[in-house]
């Protein structure tokens, strides 16, 4: 099962980019991951914590497996076991133009328990595209000023 999610940014891709990998900046501006620290390298592992609408919040440790600067950004990670609950997150980055970046949101999941989440996955969604449209306004914002 797949969520994926775009939008389009008026600002350049070096800036929508930057502004994904301030994690301390997630807390003035997005809706869906409350916190992420750690340090973004492959193999490294961060603490992430997002609130899907109408959800409670939820901490995971995913393992960061690509860091292809200005192109995309994919961690993975598991619930208890791997092969019960997987995800894999991405973001991707595609520059129109100077001023103009696709961004694209989504995350792939995997394992036997996934059939069973079918609400929360649609809750998770929701939470993609508010933070899609947060990190529009927080980069358009920026990218005037």
């Amino acid at each position: 099962m797949e969520i994926k999610t775009a939008i389009e940014i008026n600002a350049s891709v070096g800036l929508v980019w930057d502004t994904l990998m301030n994690f301390h900046g997630y807390a003035d501006w997005n809706p869906f991951i409350k916190d992420i620290s750690g340090l973004p390298d492959v193999g490294g592992i961060l603490k992430v914590t997002i609130q899907p609408p109408n959800k409670k919040q939820m901490t995971f440790t995913p393992v960061v497996i690509s860091n292809n600067i200005e192109k995309e950004f994919r961690w993975k990670g598991k619930l208890l076991i791997k092969g019960i609950f997987d995800g894999e997150h991405y973001f991707e980055l595609q520059g129109v133009n100077e001023g103009k970046t696709i961004f694209i949101h989504g995350e792939i999941f995997r394992g036997l328990l996934v059939p069973l989440f079918g609400g929360m996955l649609s809750e998770t969604k929701k939470g993609f595209e508010m933070m899609n449209h947060a990190l529009k306004i927080e980069c358009e914002r920026k990218a005037t000023n």
